[in-house]
């Protein structure tokens, strides 16, 4: 297996990687240095795209395929991993954010790393409009609605008179759809 050698090169500010084979990397690593020399394993960097197959396990992953071939469709929201815990010969065992565990396909690929921008679900709204761009609409209780709509609803046991229930929207919503 390829390691790495890192050292100090006197000319330049950054450091500088020499893979055993005699190639050389002139750009730094995004990473403090942990060891001097490091085993290198190409499959496992952050964002590659590989089948679960050749992951270790327990490496966080994300973007995970649920059918081989049919794309990425679990552990996608922002900040979100699952965790690889086994990997028999033709399913890998794989927890999900849920905290699920399921059975995948070894077949299926998955993208080594955590989705980006986990502090997303935290973020506040600055006005009440903010909601309505996103395509969220308000929600109203019925009991702070006008009378007469709370009679379209029968809302705290009022009679109906005469109307038949309706949506907000004016959509039949009973069995009767009218009657």
């Amino acid at each position: 297996m390829p390691y790495i050698r890192r050292f100090q090169d006197l000319v330049r500010t950054a450091n500088q990687d020499r893979v055993s084979g005699g190639s050389q990397l002139a750009a730094s690593w995004p990473r403090p240095p942990a060891y001097r020399y490091e085993i290198l394993d190409l499959n496992s960097q952050v964002g590659n795209c590989i089948p679960l197959a050749d992951i270790r396990m327990g490496t966080l992953v994300h973007d995970i395929e649920y059918h081989p071939g049919k794309g990425a469709m679990l552990a996608r929201a922002a900040g979100t991993s699952a965790k690889i815990i086994k990997e028999p010969a033709s399913q890998c065992l794989v927890r999900l954010p849920s905290g699920v565990e399921k059975l995948i396909d070894s077949r299926c690929r998955a993208t080594i790393g955590i989705v980006s921008n986990p502090h997303h679900g935290a973020r506040k709204l600055r006005k009440a409009g903010q909601s309505r761009w996103l395509g969220r609409r308000p929600i109203v209780r019925g009991v702070a609605m006008i009378q007469w709509i709370i009679l379209m609803e029968e809302v705290r046991g009022a009679r109906k008179e005469g109307r038949p229930s309706v949506s907000p929207w004016g959509k039949p919503t009973k069995a009767g759809l009218g009657q």
